[in-house]
């Protein structure tokens, strides 16, 4: 007999309808991208965008940011003001309708409203609102001072007066709810970064930033940490910003500026003697980090721009032929700003810009804008085709010369360097390689790894910085090239990251100067040409220990100098435990706490004839055996590792620059200012 199924009613009542800003609340991730930091500094981003706005519509110079104690963030302007008086349609206080009901802003073409505007269209500040446990909002207007309080989106009472001014503007503080967001921590170089763009990106704007965060604990003595940005000169600084610490082309920064069909483009660029693109491109002052219609626009016109006046003034030859985009990008430093009425953006993020129309104004107008520029500064021209020049022709080079080393791989057996000692899983996911410094090492990590998904690949001769050099030489260095073919995903035009043999790529160096120099100039070799592979989680850094100890079977490792200090005071105290259990009196127990010493051995087989504490200090991988290798480094159970992340790519490729770049002033700079702060060097 059929058994009967019982179902769950399903009706009316199995609809839930979340009213006001309760859909925020439930799916914030949807409004700002998450409730990690990033999606914290969200709620930064979306209220100083407001005020951004008022500037944009000409009715703010001034926007004043505070990181204030006990997590709350003011955002003050002096534009005109959020109105207060009576909604038509909701019948409450303006200002109330704005903070409290999605969708309601002056971002939707109403009299009076905004012709460009960012933030999220009239649901930024309620989403703010929303996800803060506490908002309190003030509004100087029609010669009163009026303030409203929202707890977590709703309101404790009524729009209310509560004293007078003569000037107008708006100041919202909030504090991020606890319940929304895991952890609150704000960064104040991360804010700096983005009220920075605002700045150059809105001439005539004044922004300041302040950091009032340790003034409860320090009280009066505490300095508080203040910035202030305003660029006349608006993307021209940005650029010469960028551009700060580099050898540059064309000393002029090319700058156009125009409106075209309701697009209002702005475009700065300048080359530089790197080889790393850094283009940044804005609609209605919101950083695109995907590029959209406006970037394939400008390199669309960059091309043809270029292209046409090195044929013009036959500056390029038959056998190099034409500049493709990529030739153009290298040592490209750009930005590129539209603001236009109503941006489609792809996701709520704005990752991505959209609109069609934009391609084709921004195309024309950098078309028409760079050839005046080329004709009317033709040293800056030169400069700029002569750079593009080198480009091609390494391009050209490198072509033959990968093309030789892959051929060389071929004969190699499966085009895998001999040296390599691969895994038995071709998993991809499971599989890691080992990049060891020096041969003993290597040896060792052969011998104590799991073959069947760990390979090693030993370094062996000099590794060449790539900061200086071009990608040709790159690919035909001894050290380099077996790494470039281990990994399978090529380099440069031919780089395809699914063709990745391994998930894991794991820098093994010893733990001194020279293994942190080349752990230097490996990152710099990753991050300059497999950037992907470390925004995607694949470059990981192993962690070796620093020590050895042990006091009879007991044996533990140490990592830092701190945890070397934890563990001998645990072993002291394990030994004065094992004391006082034999019921040995507490004065001879204080007498055997000062004659338990920390002896250094130079091996371990020093260490059973130690009366104290047995201490070894590794001065490199190949000190260890294949077990203790396994044991503390490679071992997945056991292992510490740090996975390589980028993020801040500006900071990260100006710090590359600085340490691995052919200019010797801002190194040293770099060593002065931070060389009393260096832990531990081993030299």
């Amino acid at each position: 007999m059929a058994k009967k199924i019982e179902q769950a009613s399903y009706g009316a009542k199995s609809i839930q309808v979340l009213e006001g800003l309760d859909p925020v609340r439930k799916r914030p991730g949807m409004y700002i991208g998450g409730t990690s930091l990033e999606g914290l500094h969200h709620l930064i981003w979306e209220v100083v965008n407001n005020s951004i706005d008022e500037a944009m519509a000409g009715h703010c110079t001034r926007i004043t940011l505070r990181l204030l104690p006990d997590n709350w963030v003011e955002v003050k302007d002096n534009g005109r003001g959020i109105p207060v008086e009576i909604h038509p349609q909701t019948k409450k206080s303006t200002l109330e309708t704005v903070m409290t009901v999605l969708h309601a802003g002056g971002k939707f073409g109403g009299e009076g409203g905004y012709k460009i505007s960012g933030g999220l269209h009239g649901v930024g500040v309620s989403v703010v609102n929303a996800l803060s446990a506490v908002t309190r909002v003030t509004v100087e207007l029609q010669g009163k001072v009026w303030m409203q309080e929202y707890h977590r989106g709703k309101p404790v009472a009524n729009v209310k007066s509560i004293g007078k001014s003569d000037t107008t503007g708006t100041t919202v503080a909030f504090q991020a709810d606890p319940e929304i967001f895991p952890e609150i921590n704000y960064s104040w170089l991360k804010i700096l970064e983005y009220i920075r763009y605002q700045a150059f990106l809105t001439k005539g704007i004044r922004i300041e930033a302040e950091d009032w965060r340790e003034v409860k604990e320090k009280g009066e003595e505490y300095k508080v940490n203040r910035h202030n940005f305003y660029f006349d000169s608006g993307i021209v600084s940005f650029v010469k910003f960028l551009n700060r610490k580099k050898e540059v082309k064309n000393q002029t920064p090319v700058y156009i500026e125009k409106t075209m069909n309701d697009v209002y483009v702005e475009v700065s660029f300048q080359f530089t003697e790197g080889f790393k693109e850094h283009l940044f491109a804005f609609a209605n002052n919101i950083l695109n980090p995907g590029g959209g219609t406006h970037v394939t626009g400008f390199k669309m016109a960059l091309t043809r721009a270029m292209n046409e006046y090195a044929k013009k003034n036959n500056l390029i030859k038959e056998k190099e032929g034409a500049f493709t985009s990529d030739d153009l990008s290298e040592g490209l430093t750009a930005v590129i700003s539209v603001k236009l009425a109503n941006p489609q953006f792809e996701g709520q993020t704005k990752d991505k810009l959209n609109n069609n129309e934009v391609r084709g104004a921004v195309s024309q107008v950098t078309s028409e804008g760079l050839g005046e520029f080329l004709e009317t500064h033709p040293a800056d021209a030169r400069a700029m085709i002569d750079k593009c020049l080198l480009t091609v022709r390494a391009r050209i080079a490198a072509r033959a010369a990968k093309d030789a080393v892959l051929r060389k791989g071929a004969l190699e057996g499966m085009t895998l360097p001999g040296k390599l000692a691969d895994c038995t899983t071709r998993d991809a996911e499971r599989s890691e390689v080992y990049i060891v410094e020096g041969d003993s090492a290597g040896g060792s990590a052969k011998q104590g790894r799991n073959r069947e998904f760990q390979a090693i690949l030993p370094l062996r001769g000099k590794l060449v910085n790539v900061e200086k050099t071009s990608l040709d030489k790159v690919v035909k260095s001894d050290t380099l090239k077996p790494i470039i073919i281990a990994l399978g995903v090529g380099i440069g035009e031919t780089f395809d990251i699914a063709k990745l043999r391994y998930g894991k790529v794991i820098i093994m160096a010893d733990a001194d100067v020279d293994g942190s120099h080349i752990r230097t100039l490996l990152l710099t070799f990753f991050y300059r040409y497999y950037e992907s592979l470390i925004r995607d989680g694949h470059i990981y850094i192993a962690q070796p220990p620093l020590y050895r100890l042990q006091k009879g079977k007991d044996v533990r490792y140490a990592y830092t100098e701190e945890e070397k200090l934890s563990v001998v005071e645990e072993m002291k105290q394990a030994i004065l435990a094992k004391s006082s259990a034999k019921k040995v009196k507490k004065e001879k127990k204080e007498e055997q706490e000062e004659e338990i010493g920390v002896v250094l051995v130079e091996n371990e087989g020093e260490a059973g004839n130690s009366n104290g504490i047995a201490l070894q200090r590794y001065k490199g991988l190949g000190e260890m055996n294949p077990e203790q290798l396994w044991e503390t480094t490679m071992n997945p159970d056991n292992r510490v590792m740090l996975k390589v992340t980028i993020e801040d790519a500006e900071a990260a490729d100006e710090l590359f620059d600085i340490l691995m770049g052919s200019e010797v002033e801002p190194r040293r700079r770099f060593i002065q200012t931070y060389a009393k702060t260096v832990k531990n060097l081993d030299v």
